[in-house]
């Protein structure tokens, strides 16, 4: 956003101390979702007219935490909402593919379809989706979403989410050569890479109001398991890579997900076009990954780096 609009007309925002690359690329504030005021002297004083709100606590996360999943999934959207409908914003908050559950169906989901989602990341947004479309209907709201896959990334943390395998599996492959999975082999998810993602997020805020056919859209990229992502790993990276597997409750959440989700009208009305798939995922997190590991494994060949920079997925 800061290469398209100007460093100084994107204001990044969080409850962290910024490092010295992010506060040289233009303005950085803190911002609690949770106290609505000093969000709304924010907008003000820095005149904004577009918000996009990432805030939240992921799947597995939330399920550690219902509390506050539930505090800041629902409050703090709430004060954003507010902040949208008093100030005239435009608002993209992303949904999940969490939002679907055990009774959804499982293959090329459609947009609208039964949502009986049974975890607390679920249920707040599919509240975040509903609430959305209601103010937008009832106070005008430029409100927008997009229903994420899960998102690698090799970029930053995983988030608590039940797709981090997609990640770790990355760091344990270039590590040990081995990986203990905590899914299921077959368990297969939608995913996206990170630079998919943000186009997509892009268009779709870009997107002319009148092309929107609805407000909130299915975005799918490909889907693979445990198993499947192992054996392109194998293809590309080692073929003595190992995986084992020890499902823990992160699986009950992954078998109320979709397998697949169609994303038509994401397609048709604003463009929706990724281009990695899954032998682009994991030749691109290697290629990321790999040099953080090699000098470690000069020094300490059986071992690797002890510590290492984690990488993103969300959900």
């Amino acid at each position: 956003m800061k290469a398209k609009f100007g460093q100084e007309n994107v204001v990044a925002s969080d409850i962290k101390k910024p490092t010295l690359e992010q506060r040289s690329t233009g303005p950085y504030v803190y911002a609690d979702v949770l106290n609505y005021r000093a969000l709304e002297q924010i907008v003000v004083d820095y005149g904004i007219d577009w918000v996009v709100h990432f805030s939240a606590i992921l799947s597995a996360a939330g399920e550690r935490n219902p509390s506050l999943g539930l505090n800041v999934n629902i409050n703090g959207f709430q004060n954003v909402l507010e902040l949208a409908k008093n100030h005239k914003l435009r608002l993209l908050s992303p949904s999940t593919m969490g939002a679907f559950g055990p009774t959804t169906p499982k293959d090329m989901t459609p947009d609208l379809t039964i949502m009986r989602p049974n975890t607390i990341y679920g249920i707040s947004k599919v509240h975040m989706e509903l609430l959305g479309e209601y103010y937008c209907e009832k106070f005008g709201v430029d409100f927008r979403s997009l229903r994420y896959p899960g998102i690698i990334s090799a970029d930053s943390p995983p988030g608590g989410g039940t797709t981090d395998y997609a990640v770790d599996i990355f760091h344990a492959a270039l590590k040990d050569n081995r990986y203990t999975c905590f899914l299921n082999a077959d368990t297969r998810l939608p995913m996206a890479y990170i630079d998919d993602c943000i186009t997509g997020t892009m268009q779709l805020l870009e997107a002319p109001a009148e092309a929107l056919t609805q407000r909130t859209y299915n975005v799918h990229a490909c889907a693979f398991s445990p198993a499947e992502l192992a054996r392109e790993i194998c293809d590309q990276h080692s073929n003595d890579f190992a995986i084992d597997y020890v499902p823990d409750f992160r699986q009950s959440i992954a078998d109320t997900w979709p397998r697949t989700m169609a994303d038509l009208a994401a397609r048709n009305d604003w463009g929706w076009n990724p281009v990695f798939g899954t032998s682009d995922i994991v030749r691109t997190m290697l290629d990321k990954l790999e040099p953080v590991y090699k000098p470690a494994s000069i020094a300490q060949p059986s071992l690797g780096a002890s510590e290492v920079p984690s990488a993103a997925v969300g959900h």
